[in-house]
């Protein structure tokens, strides 16, 4: 068996000093994206620092961590877009590092931001090592971090926080750490309405594991052993399905009772922002709209090819066998993004966490002589940093 195929790694093997190569990768990366952005910025007149943690998003959370929920703005077409739209797990880590530190809430959020990065990269390579190998770790946390939208990363918005609670629950289920899988999505719950993978995810893999091990002999015939043991792998399978659900399921209950709309209230808070899942019609009107004129017709067909790029990524995780657990996650996040109603120039950012799509480029990078991928990770590290400081010097992400 070569570093390369599939293979099961024995638990605790995401150590940091396994990690190490893939850490510092992403750190010389990310570092590069930053100088950039530095760079174009004071071009342009502007802070850095500034667009990192107060613009969009990193307003609303920090305003959350400062003043709480009950924010709201009224807009001249009737919209009103509440903070409650915002999930509370980052600004409740604003509140507290702000409460225990001389730092703002912004800096707080950067501050969070920053290890959650670190957290997130680390996830994604025990990931791909534990399925493909180390050299496929390593790779699969270079891919991520070159990302065009790979700035996003280091902003004071809830991506990398997300992406670090969701790949370690994903870890934990492939080692079978049933109930920190569960905590950890009920975490990533709290962070973002797109915790639903997350949940999905664990859901997933415990019900296949139980219905592997009704299919499976057990080499203890004593009646009382054999259904001890068999109570020994359902009671944390079943506590961590149960325990995955409750963060999301607690704060959507929440706003419900808090807004005096029942269970169903959160949606109508995100209709304020006229965001819902409509099956993609909307998004295909958008992209259909770009055809009226001829330089629109060329961001239209761009639009055409990145979806079938990501379709195409995800067959080929389907061919490739991913576990089950890292696909349903890719899934539900590629249709939640790909299926909003609203907002759609903020598609790519809401794609940053299905990393396990991108495993099969990481699969063909790790198979090429060191130095060529190196050469390859260089260029598109370079692409990244000068694309995301223009982006960010530009309309940002919204």
């Amino acid at each position: 068996m070569t570093d390369l195929e599939t293979r099961v790694t024995p638990p605790g093997s995401a150590t940091p000093r396994r990690a190490a190569p893939a850490l510092l990768g992403y750190v010389a990366v990310r570092a590069l994206g930053l100088l950039a952005l530095a760079g174009w910025s004071a071009a342009r007149d502007k802070s850095a620092y500034t667009l990192l943690t107060a613009r969009w998003d990193a307003l609303w959370y920090t305003r959350v961590a400062e003043l709480g929920y009950g924010y709201e703005v009224r807009l001249p077409n009737g919209d009103v877009h509440s903070n409650l739209a915002f999930f509370p797990l980052l600004p409740w880590l604003e509140r507290l590092l702000h409460a225990v530190t001389p730092l703002s809430y912004a800096d707080a959020g950067f501050v969070v931001t920053l290890l959650a990065s670190l957290a997130a990269a680390w996830g994604v390579f025990a990931v791909a090592d534990h399925v493909y190998g180390r050299r496929a770790g390593v790779c699969a946390v270079l891919v991520w971090a070159v990302l065009p939208v790979g700035i996003v990363q280091s902003m004071a918005y809830s991506e990398s926080l997300f992406t670090a609670l969701a790949a370690w629950s994903l870890y934990a289920v492939l080692t079978g750490r049933w109930v920190t899988a569960g905590v950890l999505a009920s975490l990533a719950g709290l962070t973002r309405p797109v915790g639903l993978a997350v949940v999905a995810a664990v859901w997933a893999a415990a019900v296949a594991s139980f219905v592997r091990d009704r299919r499976a002999p057990t080499a203890d015939t004593s009646p009382r052993r054999g259904a001890g043991t068999a109570a020994a792998r359902f009671a944390p399978r079943a506590l961590g399905m149960l325990l995955a659900p409750l963060g999301a399921a607690g704060y959507v209950l929440w706003v419900g009772h808090h807004t005096g709309k029942g269970p169903l209230g959160y949606f109508d808070v995100q209709a304020g922002w006229r965001n819902g899942f409509d099956g993609g019609y909307a998004f295909a009107r958008f992209v259909a709209d770009k055809f009226t004129s001829f330089p629109s017709a060329l961001a239209g067909l761009g639009l055409i090819v990145g979806v079938a790029l990501l379709l195409w990524l995800y067959v080929v995780c389907v061919r490739q066998r991913q576990p089950l657990a890292p696909l349903v996650y890719a899934g539900v996040v590629l249709a939640l993004a790909l299926c909003a109603s609203s907002y759609f120039g903020s598609k790519p950012r809401l794609l940053l966490p299905a990393f396990p799509l991108l495993l099969p480029l990481a699969l063909a990078l790790a198979r090429l002589r060191t130095s060529r991928s190196a050469l390859v990770v260089g260029c598109l590290a370079a692409a990244s940093a000068v694309y995301g400081a223009w982006w960010l010097n530009g309309s940002g992400p919204p």
